[in-house]
Formats: structure tokens, C-alpha cells, sequence
């Protein structure tokens, strides 16, 4: 039997390297596409959006909680997607992992409310889509276990964790390991009404120059010497996104729901230098070989009901141009029945380099753009206090240039 996407359609075998993922199991069709994307991220790793300070009571936390809910409303956006496991923690009492430390200060404190409960019911109330927003493998923004909580499983399981860059992360090659993330984040799935399970961009983290991502062991008992290292990674990581695929559908969800699932990943998929296949940049980071992350293939395969790039560069940048990564992600997925959102680059707004970003006009340039593109259903800002504060009156004029009226989800 040949594989049947989550989006209800049938594609090739899979390649001879990852022929364990050819199960031929079934996914229901997913419902029809939403009209319109409007969304936003809202990030709470290092209380980046959300809460201000983990000194801010509840009351204080949930009050800026609605704030952003109302903001988005205000704008015309119609989702938001809520960090609920930043560093290898969570937003709600989970029974897998500890309380995220950016609630109270201390990792492991019951803050004593539920922040994705209160977050659920605030969004739905507003007629906001929710989608959960997991980071899978990064443990902490630091090396030490030690400063983890007592009973983190990243201590129970010191196997599990590997340094690097600065930071701990979970290692991707342990087969325990990946069955564990998905535990951990399918419990928030399992038990709220959420709207979407969401990834980031960070799988095999970001290279760091002179420094060695040490899963030797790892590869040396699951992967080589048939594999090289780069396809072997990078088979953990179509591993993770199928296996999850396969587990949302297979009731790892409230009953009644159809939870989407996408991915936000770093754009540039591979340069069409590297590869004929690829798009015409210049990038430092090419996800296919950097980040392990075969994010092409993830859209070819259908294994996602939608992709969020984030094409975080102006209209013109030599080394990646708007102008070209959106067609290039529109041809990628015609024909998959994949979403296309945009992921944009709001931050940058109102910055002295490049100098595009210092007029306010050229993140609706943007939206101008892409709208030539059917392929493309909609754009989602990084992140909620940058929509808030519009320092640089660019997300005003994007309301004003293109969201004339609202879009439902």
C-alpha cells in the first residue's frame, strides 16, 4: 500500500534510507484550508512576550495575557501561536516535565493557575485560533543540570542531554528520546482544546564554529557505517515529524477535534549552489545540511497540514530575497495540499540595516507580493509584543493596506 498523507492524498515510496517510515498507514483527510492566516507568535522563552517578568503575579500574568489576545483581535489576526514548552518544561501542569521556569523564576514551581487552560479559553472567547508551540529538543539556554529541577528527566536520564553551543539539548539519534518529547507534548494536545501542535525551527541546533554536536555514541549504535552521519540525523528527524503526524491521528487529540500541525523552519531549505533543487540564495544556514531537517520533503510527503517559512529578509537582500524564497515555497508546495503562511520578520521593523527595513511600507510590500502567489494563504509576525508596540508603524499599515475586514480561521 502506498502512504496516504495527513491531507488526504497519496504519494511515493519513501527513500531506501528511511524505509522503516513506509507504513502505509492511513491519515484522515484534513478539512478544507482556512480562508486567511493572520497570525502572530507569541513567545515565552526568557519572557521574550509573555509574562513581562516572572515576578508578576497570576493576576498580573493573565491580565498581559488578555492583552495580547486583545491586541491580536485589534489587528485583525485570527491566530496565535502560544509557546507552551520553550526550554524542556511546560505551560501546564504536566506530568512528564517541570513547571517552565519563566513563570515564577524558578524551574519546577507550581505558579498556581493553569497558563494553556487560561490561554484556550481567553483565545476561543475572542474567536482566536490556538496552537500550541513546542520547541522538541532544547533542554536550557545554559550547560549546567544542575540548575534544572530535582526531578527534570534531563537528570533522571543524563544519557538523554548532550552540551553544546552554550546550551543542553535532548539528543534527536535516542529512539527514547523522540517517543519522550512526543509524550510530553501530546499530553497538552490530549488534554486541551487546542487548535494546532506547532514546531519551530530548531531541530539539530544551529552550528556553532569549532564545536562538535558529540552523539557519537549514538551513531555509532543506531546509525554507521551504512549511513553517513548527515543522512542518519537527518532520518531522526523525518522520524519525529512522521511519528507525530501519525500519532495526532491516531487519537493523540480531544475527541471531535482535528488538530493541524505544522512547522515554521528556517527558509532556506537548501541554495540552488548546493542544490539544483534549491532556491537561489545565499545563506549561511541551509536547513537540509545545518539543521538535519528535510523540510522539502516533510511538504513532498504531506506529512504536514501546513509549513511556515520564515522568510525573514526584505524584498531585494542579496543573500536571501523575499522575491524569491515565496515562489520557491509556493512551487514546493503546489499540489501537496500543504498550507503556505509566511512567516515575517515584524522585529526587524523600523531597523537602520538593511536598509529596507527602516520604511515602514516594505512588510506590506510583502503581503503585496505574496498575494501573486495563490499558493500562499497567509502570513503569521514574529512576535506579539512587536504587534503591540509597532515601533516602526509597520504592522499598522499592513492592518490598514490588507486587513480591511476580519478573517475567520
Amino acid at each position: 500500500m502506498r502512504p496516504i498523507t495527513r491531507r488526504g492524498f497519496a504519494v511515493g515510496a519513501l527513500g531506501a534510507a528511511s524505509s522503516l517510515l513506509t507504513t502505509g498507514a492511513a491519515a484522515p483527510s484534513g478539512r478544507a484550508p482556512r480562508r486567511e492566516m493572520r497570525g502572530m507568535w507569541l513567545a515565552t522563552v526568557a519572557n521574550l512576550d509573555w509574562p513581562s517578568s516572572a515576578k508578576r503575579t497570576p493576576a498580573e500574568q493573565q491580565r498581559e495575557l488578555r492583552a495580547h489576545f486583545d491586541t491580536a483581535v485589534a489587528r485583525k489576526l485570527n491566530t496565535v501561536f502560544f509557546q507552551v514548552r520553550p526550554t524542556a518544561d511546560a505551560l501546564w501542569p504536566s506530568p512528564y516535565e517541570p513547571w517552565a521556569q519563566y513563570l515564577t523564576g524558578q524551574q519546577g514551581r507550581d505558579p498556581g493557575w493553569d497558563p494553556l487552560d487560561f490561554a484556550v479559553r481567553e483565545a476561543h472567547r475572542r474567536d482566536l485560533e490556538l496552537h500550541a508551540w513546542f520547541n522538541p529538543y532544547r533542554v536550557a539556554n545554559h550547560t549546567d543540570p544542575g540548575r534544572l529541577a530535582p526531578d527534570h528527566p534531563a537528570r533522571r536520564h543524563p544519557r538523554w542531554v548532550l552540551p553544546y553551543g552554550g546550551k543542553l539539548y535532548y539528543n534527536p539519534g535516542l529512539p527514547e528520546v523522540r517517543r519522550f518529547v512526543q509524550d510530553a507534548m501530546l499530553d497538552a494536545v490530549q488534554r486541551y482544546p487546542v487548535d494546532g501542535v506547532h514546531f519551530d525551527d530548531y531541530f539539530y541546533p544551529y552550528p556553532v564554529a569549532g564545536q562538535h554536536f558529540d552523539d557519537d555514541a549514538a551513531y555509532q549504535e543506531y546509525g554507521g557505517p551504512s549511513q553517513s552521519r548527515a543522512a542518519w540525523r537527518r532520518e531522526n528527524i523525518d522520524r519525529l515529524i512522521y511519528e507525530m503526524a501519525q500519532r495526532l491521528d491516531a487519537g493523540g487529540q480531544q475527541p471531535g477535534r482535528r488538530v493541524r500541525f505544522g512547522v515554521s523552519p528556517f527558509a532556506v531549505w537548501r541554495n540552488h549552489t548546493t542544490d539544483q533543487q534549491g532556491s537561489r540564495t545565499q545563506a549561511g544556514v541551509e536547513t537540509y545540511d545545518d539543521l538535519y531537517a528535510d523540510t522539502r520533503r516533510w511538504v513532498r510527503e504531506g506529512w504536514l497540514d501546513y509549513i511556515v517559512p520564515q522568510v525573514y529578509w526584505p524584498i531585494g537582500s542579496k543573500a536571501a530575497d523575499y522575491a524569491e524564497l515565496v515562489p520557491w515555497w509556493a512551487r514546493t508546495v503546489q499540489g501537496t495540499g500543504v498550507d503556505l503562511y509566511i512567516g515575517e520578520a515584524l522585529y526587524k521593523a523600523g531597523d537602520a540595516e538593511p536598509a529596507a527595513w527602516k520604511d515602514p511600507a516594505e512588510l506590506s510590500r510583502h503581503l503585496t507580493f505574496a498575494r501573486k502567489y495563490p499558493q500562499v494563504g497567509g502570513h503569521v509576525y514574529f512576535s506579539a509584543k512587536e504587534v503591540a508596540k509597532d515601533r516602526a508603524g509597520a504592522m499598522a499599515r499592513v492592518v490598514r493596506d490588507h486587513y480591511g475586514s476580519v478573517a475567520r480561521p
